[in-house]
């Protein structure tokens, strides 16, 4: 009876999972865009992150009241996922770009998809399809040109150190989105979220004193691209779709995906970063960008779109093999009828759990 009824929904749910993947990136990828202006309007880079943070905390905080029994059935998933997910990769993002080009930085950090893929391959022992593996190659290729590494090539190493513990971190937001859906007590991706972002919030006000900076400014103006706008208008836009937006779509797709698939569509982040800043902030886009951004494409295409493992390759990884690595099982069809039920809205979202 599940067999019957999951078959139908499982394209549908990889359509919604890939859907909601982009626009994840989407909205991450207009976070430097919408925060540059404040920066250059005199607020620290750090104090627009915990703007960024603290604004998406508040705005979640309906969600995470909802959800408050999350807190007593998964506090270490929780505690992880503000720690590496929302504070760790903002503090090593900024921690490695003071000491090396932004770009290097950059593609250092997008490491992650490559870096996922060995830890579910290697450590979780799940099986990684072909495609996912040669997309997370091709998207690095070009998010090499995007960023135009070349233009940057330095080495400091405490710098190249805090780039890798970022991309660390971004393996920590796909494997913890994950984990919160599997066990005795799965957490809804909505809870995930939300003490996650409220965690972070804590973390980074420790971090950033933001009783420090003049807060005034965004009751001024800023300059985008020689107009003059309220300052207000990218501060709003920063937390509530580059943020709140972004993390919820990103933690619900990683159910419908698989960590390695969700973490390689996420590289189009990187893309849709620089085609904004050329949009909105007039800052030039060369040719390699481009080349790279369709590199990045195609490999988040040929990663998304690759079969799923074989069934038999699965009897090794156990019960609670991913179900986006290719199970064919009933478990993980009901899991996944689970989750598009938790998304529908219905009052026993609790099926998975950035």
């Amino acid at each position: 009876m599940h067999r019957s009824t999951a078959s139908p929904t499982l394209p549908s749910g990889r359509t919604l999972g890939l859907g909601l993947a982009l626009v994840s990136a989407v909205a991450f990828g207009g976070s430097g865009t919408a925060a540059k202006p404040l920066i250059e309007a005199g607020l620290s880079p750090l104090h627009v992150v915990w703007l960024r943070v603290t604004g998406a905390a508040v705005a979640l905080l309906p969600i995470a009241y909802r959800h408050r029994d999350a807190v007593l059935r998964r506090p270490g998933l929780l505690l992880g996922f503000g720690l590496l997910a929302v504070a760790g990769v903002q503090a090593c993002y900024f921690a490695a770009i003071s000491r090396i080009p932004v770009g290097v930085a950059l593609l250092i950090e997008y490491l992650g998809p490559p870096l996922l893929i060995g830890y579910v391959k290697f450590v979780q022992r799940k099986p990684i399809t072909r495609g996912a593996a040669i997309g997370a190659g091709v998207a690095v290729a070009g998010l090499a040109c995007v960023v135009e590494v070349w233009n940057g090539l330095s080495f400091d190493a405490l710098g190249v150190l805090f780039a890798l513990g970022a991309a660390f971190c971004q393996v920590g937001y796909f494997v913890l989105a994950d984990a919160g859906r599997h066990g005795d007590r799965p957490v809804d991706p909505l809870a995930v979220s939300a003490f996650g972002l409220l965690v972070g919030a804590v973390l980074l006000t420790a971090l950033t004193r933001p009783w420090q900076a003049d807060w005034s400014k965004l009751g001024g103006s800023v300059v985008m691209n020689g107009h003059s706008l309220p300052a207000f208008l990218p501060a709003v836009w920063m937390v509530l779709i580059a943020t709140v937006l972004a993390y919820l779509t990103g933690v619900i797709s990683v159910g419908y995906l698989s960590p390695p698939i969700a973490g390689v569509v996420a590289n189009l982040e990187a893309v849709v970063a620089t085609v904004t800043a050329w949009v909105l902030l007039g800052e030039h886009l060369g040719l390699p960008q481009i080349a790279g951004g369709l590199l990045v494409l195609t490999g988040a295409f040929a990663a998304q779109a690759s079969k799923p493992a074989e069934a038999g390759a699965d009897t090794g990884a156990g019960p609670g093999a991913d179900r986006g690595a290719g199970s064919g099982t009933d478990s993980g069809a009901r899991d996944r009828v689970t989750a598009e039920r938790g998304v529908s809205g219905r009052s026993s979202r609790t099926s998975r759990g950035d």
